[in-house]
């Protein structure tokens, strides 16, 4: 397995944690509107499953693992399409949610309070992991990887969902200033981000070639790269991108990777 490199002190963590339990209830709302769903829809864009493929075809049976789950909608679609889940977040009020979304809705699965860079689970217990802005935007990369590959067993998928590298490149550090045509920052050394509004959280976010080398030396093999982009005259409730700019250049990205026999 990989070694851990460019390994930042562990202080996002609980930054992370004080400003998820403050964002829970904000989100308690859209968490029953993502249970309800009857197919997955993905990122701020809502992009149907049929569209994007970023699941398995055939999840029954399947020992899946969910990093990072906030309210847990996503190891709910998992649960109903057969697979056994798991579930961490490191926030223990958005995992007050998906209790009372599990409640509600007659699905039981763990629901782990803890940090996705380190699962209170043995090697090998999982054949999938998956993670839409949860572990793949809120940990260390270098950190939560070889934590993912740890967890699988080999020819496991891993697939993870975030922002996208372009979007990050030309977001602005106001939030509620949409993203220009214009590059803001730099591409090279990109690993975490701080943004002014952003309450203290901090996200990571890594170039094309040092996701590439990451999973590779974590015994990943990459199947795919998607780049999502939305439908004409899509919206979201997020104010830092636009539609015109995500049908022009990818704000999101999801990877596909599988680990090595």
């Amino acid at each position: 397995m990989g070694k851990r490199r460019n390994v930042q002190p562990r202080d996002y963590v609980a930054r992370n944690r004080f400003v998820w339990d403050k964002l829970a209830k904000e989100y308690a709302e859209t968490a029953r509107q993502s249970w309800e769903q009857k197919e997955p829809s993905w990122g701020i864009w809502n992009i149907p499953e049929r569209v994007v493929h970023l699941l398995p075809k055939d999840l029954r049976g399947l020992d899946a693992i969910e990093l990072g789950c906030g309210t847990a909608y996503v190891s709910s679609w998992l649960s109903r399409r057969g697979a056994k889940v798991t579930a961490i977040d490191n926030s223990e009020e958005q995992l007050k949610t998906a209790r009372a979304m599990q409640m509600e809705h007659g699905i039981s699965f763990p629901l782990i309070h803890g940090n996705a860079e380190d699962v209170p689970r043995p090697d090998a217990s999982f054949d999938f992991a998956i993670s839409e802005y949860g572990a793949s935007l809120w940990c260390d990369p270098y950190r939560w990887i070889p934590e993912a590959s740890r967890l699988l067993r080999p020819g496991g998928k891993l697939a993870f969902l975030s922002s996208g590298n372009i979007l990050m490149l030309c977001a602005n550090d106001d939030e509620d200033i949409p993203a220009s045509p214009t590059l803001v920052r730099d591409y090279f050394g990109m690993h975490r981000f701080e943004f002014p509004d952003s309450d203290g959280a901090v996200e990571f976010h890594l170039g094309y070639g040092d996701w590439i080398r990451l999973l590779r030396a974590n015994s990943f093999e990459i199947e795919t790269l998607i780049e999502l982009r939305p439908r004409k005259g899509a919206s979201t409730r997020y104010p830092f991108v636009k539609s015109d700019w995500a049908r022009r250049w990818p704000s999101e990205e999801a990877w596909v990777a599988r680990k090595k026999d």
